[in-house]
This record gives C-alpha cells, sequence and structure tokens, in this order.
C-alpha cells in the first residue's frame, strides 16, 4: 500500500510539472491525466529525436536543485544509439549551469552519479526482447516506486523484422507489437508511468512533417498514443547568426475531440549542453468526418 501511494506521489510530480521544460512549451499540457500518457516523437532521421529524449531524460534525473524532477527512468535502446558520453557531457553541463556556485571539489562528481544511478538501460535487439523488457518492467515497478518515466529509442526499430517474420499475414506481423502495446496500455493503468517513444519515419514527404502524423504502427499502438510529436529540420535561415545552427521543429498534435486537433510547435538547436528552444507557436485545425 505504501509503495502504491508512492508511485502516485511519482506520477503526482510529472503530471503537475506537465512536462514543461521537458520538450518545450508545445507540451506544457502533456501528462495531465492521472492514469498516464503515451508520447510518440515521429520524424525523419537526425530531425532532433534522439536529443529530445536526452532532453527528458535529464530534465527527470536531475535533482530539484538543479532544476530536475529527481525521479528514476528506464531508457530502452533499440537502436542501439545510446550515446552515454552525450549523455554525461548534458548532465554535467546543466549541474555546472545550476549548481555552480555550491560546487566543492567532489561534489560535482558526487551529483553526476547520482543522477545516473536514477538511470536503468536496457538493449533490446528485437521486439520479443522488448516484450520481455516490458514483462520485466511491470514485476519490479512495485519494488522501484520511483520510476515515472520510460523512454523507447525507437518503437519502430523492429517494424521491417516483424514484417518479414510475419509472412503474409498482417495479424502475424504485428502480434507482438501489439502486445507489447498492451501491456504498455497496463502500465500506464497500474502505475501511472509516463511513456516516450521515438519513431522513424519511413518515406519523405514533401507536403511537410505535418503529413507524417499518421502512424504506420499496428492499430493497438496507435490507440494507446495520446500526443504525437513531429520532428523535422528547418531550411537554413537567410540570419547569419541561426546560418551557423541547424535549427529543428518539434510540432505536438493532440487529439481534443474526435474533430479537433490542437496544434502547437517550438523550434530548437543542439548546443554542447543538450537543446535549447527559441520559440514556441500554436493553432487549431478542424478535422472533417470521412
Amino acid at each position: 500500500m505504501e509503495d502504491q501511494t508512492m508511485v502516485t506521489d511519482h506520477a503526482h510530480i510529472l503530471s503537475a510539472d506537465r512536462c514543461c521544460h521537458m520538450t518545450a512549451d508545445c507540451v506544457t499540457d502533456l501528462c495531465l491525466s492521472p492514469s498516464g500518457e503515451v508520447v510518440e516523437l515521429c520524424g525523419m532521421e537526425g530531425t532532433g529525436k534522439t536529443e529530445l529524449l536526452y532532453h527528458l531524460l535529464c530534465r527527470c534525473v536531475l535533482p530539484e536543485a538543479a532544476g530536475g524532477l529527481e525521479v528514476d527512468v528506464v531508457f530502452v535502446d533499440t537502436d542501439y544509439s545510446l550515446d552515454m558520453l552525450r549523455l554525461v557531457s548534458i548532465l554535467d553541463s546543466r549541474l555546472n549551469t545550476a549548481l555552480s556556485s555550491s560546487f566543492s571539489a567532489g561534489s560535482e562528481e558526487a551529483a553526476l552519479r547520482s543522477c545516473l544511478s536514477r538511470l536503468l538501460v536496457v538493449h533490446c535487439s528485437s521486439s520479443s526482447q522488448l516484450l520481455l523488457t516490458l514483462h520485466f518492467l511491470e514485476t519490479s515497478l512495485s519494488s522501484r516506486p520511483s520510476l515515472a518515466l520510460l523512454l523507447i529509442d525507437s518503437i519502430s526499430a523492429f517494424y521491417w523484422l516483424d514484417r518479414c517474420g510475419g509472412g503474409a499475414s498482417v495479424t502475424k506481423q504485428e502480434e507482438k507489437l501489439s502486445k507489447c502495446a498492451e501491456l504498455l496500455g497496463r502500465l500506464l493503468r497500474d502505475y501511472r508511468v509516463t511513456v516516450f517513444a521515438s519513431c522513424h519515419a519511413i518515406r519523405r514527404s514533401s507536403s511537410g512533417p505535418s503529413s507524417s502524423s499518421d502512424s504506420y504502427l499496428c492499430r493497438s499502438w496507435q490507440r494507446l498514443v495520446s500526443h504525437r510529436l513531429l520532428c523535422s529540420r528547418q531550411d537554413p535561415a537567410v540570419d547569419r547568426e541561426q546560418r551557423r545552427r541547424q535549427v529543428f521543429t518539434v510540432r505536438c498534435t493532440s487529439s481534443s475531440s474526435c474533430r479537433v486537433k490542437a496544434f502547437r510547435s517550438s523550434s530548437f538547436y543542439v548546443t554542447d549542453g543538450g537543446v535549447e528552444f527559441i520559440g514556441t507557436s500554436s493553432s487549431q485545425d478542424s478535422e472533417q468526418s470521412q
């Protein structure tokens, strides 16, 4: 009973914070649901998805004195692309910026070790391993109540392998990911974890990032996703200062009703110290029933 209360408390921390300052103002309203949220970051390769996940991760594991949430995070690396040196560099930069005046000779390393102790990294090389990892999380969450965020990079890593292994049957092709989605649904319901998962776009569209909002993954996963962050790279700017940095855009879409979608977008660039946001806008579009 005490463990369940602690889980709820940490879920409330994420909910109250609403993932604000985690990705950008465009996701200020995320994680309001008491039953947890699933957010999909989709876009072509090189559009900042993994850097946004690093930003989220650091925001959660950093101490409260450094502006963090001080909660545990699980990072499921299905692409085998997690760069620990990059992650440590971002954490070190954030700690130096926030706590430079209070650091002593050994306290910086101790603070960094404390942050990393809140991170559990799991590598998966197949959808079967991903399913087993989620089963492991289900059995261990009750003994690790401070775990509040699950990051998956990426949920689409085994899409082609599963299609090949499933033969001509679409049901067989989608079976393992459907089971993963079902298990994630239980984790959301029972433990109120927040899930962010990246998804690679399988084709480039000339009509802009908004055309990538329809996921190609199985319907079980699509029903689970409550928000999508559409990531893209901006064209080179005319301004000399902006030309020196690649600017990215993340556009948040969330269904507020069956007919209306709310859109909020932010621009950011990547520095040695992580993601820096530089602007936000919002709008609403009406959808006609087909």
